[in-house]
């Protein structure tokens, strides 16, 4: 898991924002947000399968054939960090039934010791997949498989960061992964090419969730990230173990810009259509600069209320301009926190409150 649990406990006590010229930081907070704005989510055109798949981990059917493979995984910080070492890329289908993910896991020792379901995965070499499908920040959730095919899915109720909680007893009824390695697993002496996995979401599993109709429509855009966990291994009597004292590395598909898979803010966009070839293009989302105006208020709260104990009643003392260019903020304090807005015309206004939900 890109969240590891030292990770978690350090992420509930550490944050700081950067707005401009005016920077709020207070005793442990780092510019998380600072780091996070300079990175523009990656996105993906979902196309509709002609037939449903055959789950057996290989991504060797013909309906896989076209599809393009997302981007190769990046350092989970982005820009600055050295290439990983070994290449990761995904693919996406949907169907009526199902949205299909397929992944590709370049790795030269497969290996993986966890066999109980809903166990600790990313102790193990893994590949995450992380689902937010009405793109809110809360209500999402997370699966983690490795090359056993043992996986653990659990839902987020709100980011860990915002109190969670993580409800780990949630199951993805129908659910169908498999996974196929290149090689030999768990064999020292020999060399592999790495190992494919393969999952098929239902999507009526996903409706407690979705906060919307189930199954998209044409041009519907989710949220959705991917993750590699990768550890530093040695070999002890013949099987692997992990180098001791030595932190994982964090190879995404879409960076979030520090070691924190659960900031849904900077997952990719997934866009899902039932044109083909040339004709599915990506459409950019038009709210994500009012989507980013919003985020960059929660973060400046949240060092704001660590410095002074108390919300900010006013952009101003957030230290916002009032230059007509950006985007203005109105800010009304409520009995549990706070709520900002940022008018949209004629359309509705978006929002943000102090838990991190964002809604239009």
């Amino acid at each position: 898991m890109v969240f590891s649990l030292r990770i978690m406990m350090k992420s509930l006590i550490a944050c700081v924002i950067l707005l401009g010229s005016h920077t709020w930081a207070s005793g442990g907070y780092s510019n998380e947000w600072a780091r996070m704005r300079e990175i523009t989510p990656r996105s993906y055109v979902c196309e509709r399968a002609k037939k449903p798949l055959k789950i057996d981990g290989r991504l060797d059917e013909a309906a896989w054939a076209g599809v393009p493979w997302t981007d190769d995984f990046a350092d989970i910080e982005g820009p600055g960090k050295a290439r990983p070492q070994f290449r990761t890329r995904a693919k996406m289908l949907w169907d009526d039934t199902y949205f299909y993910v397929g992944a590709e896991i370049e790795e030269p020792h497969v290996w993986a010791t966890l066999t109980n379901h809903d166990a600790v995965i990313f102790y193990n070499p893994d590949f995450e997949v992380f689902i937010d499908p009405n793109g809110d920040n809360h209500d999402y959730f997370e699966i983690e498989i490795n090359a056993l095919n043992t996986e653990w899915d659990l839902r987020l109720v709100k980011p860990y960061k915002d109190g969670g909680p993580a409800l780990n007893e949630w199951e993805i009824p129908g659910l169908k992964t498999a996974v196929h390695v290149d090689g030999t697993i768990n064999a020292p002496g020999d060399r592999d090419r790495g190992w494919t996995v393969e999952f098929a979401f239902p999507w009526k599993s996903m409706a407690s969730v979705a906060g919307r109709g189930v199954r998209p429509s044409e041009g519907d855009r989710w949220r959705v990230n991917f993750s590699r966990v990768e550890w530093k291994i040695r070999t002890d009597d013949g099987s692997y173990t992990r180098l001791p004292s030595t932190p994982e590395d964090n190879w995404v598909w879409s960076p979030t810009g520090i070691i924190d898979m659960h900031r849904p803010e900077r997952w990719g966009f997934v866009e899902f259509t039932r044109k083909t070839g040339k004709r599915a293009i990506y459409h950019p989302d038009p709210s994500l600069a009012i989507r980013d105006r919003l985020m960059e208020v929660y973060y400046a709260q949240r060092a704001f209320f660590a410095a002074n104990e108390r919300w900010a009643g006013t952009s101003k003392e957030l230290g916002f301009s009032e230059n007509s260019r950006e985007l203005l903020v109105a800010i009304r304090l409520t009995s549990d926190g706070y709520e900002a807005t940022v008018p949209t015309g004629d359309l509705k206004p978006w929002h943000i409150r102090q838990d991190s939900l964002l809604w239009q």
